[in-house]
């Protein structure tokens, strides 16, 4: 095992209020703000954090969304595709089955992608047994 880990990621924009609301509207992570300045919002996805910051050296939108996915996992693919709709949002890939499991990709109001995965008990089951199959000795 190596002494690191991704815990968090920064996401730049020019407006990251939008951003902020748009993510705190479609998935509810818990919201919080970092002292200091400049102080960023956090995003905090269950102990993953989304760090949202205003820079003025990019654009408007994301030139290049297939780069980055945001991979969120959750347990009701179905009603955050709802609210992402409520929400005016649009799609790059909509809600569909594949191998039992849920996925879709919404594009967020910058132009990022986030795709949103809802895993089947089997699909789980196979990724655990994979995991343990494949730890070292």
């Amino acid at each position: 095992m190596s002494g690191s880990s991704i815990s968090s990621i920064l996401l730049s924009s020019t407006n990251p209020e939008r951003l902020r609301d748009w993510y705190a509207e479609a998935f509810a992570p818990k919201v919080d703000r970092t002292p200091g300045d400049p102080g960023y919002d956090v995003l905090d996805f269950n102990g993953f954090y989304v760090m949202l910051d205003k820079r003025d050296d990019v654009g408007e939108t994301n030139p290049q969304p297939g780069r980055m996915f945001l991979n969120v996992e959750t347990d009701d693919a179905r009603s955050i595709a709802q609210r992402i709709d409520a929400l005016g949002g649009n799609w790059h890939a909509p809600l569909e089955v594949r191998g039992g499991s849920l996925f879709a990709t919404a594009i967020d109001p910058d132009g990022n992608y986030v795709q949103i995965i809802e895993f089947s008990e089997e699909a789980r089951a196979d990724m655990e047994s994979g995991m343990t199959d494949s730890q070292p000795t």
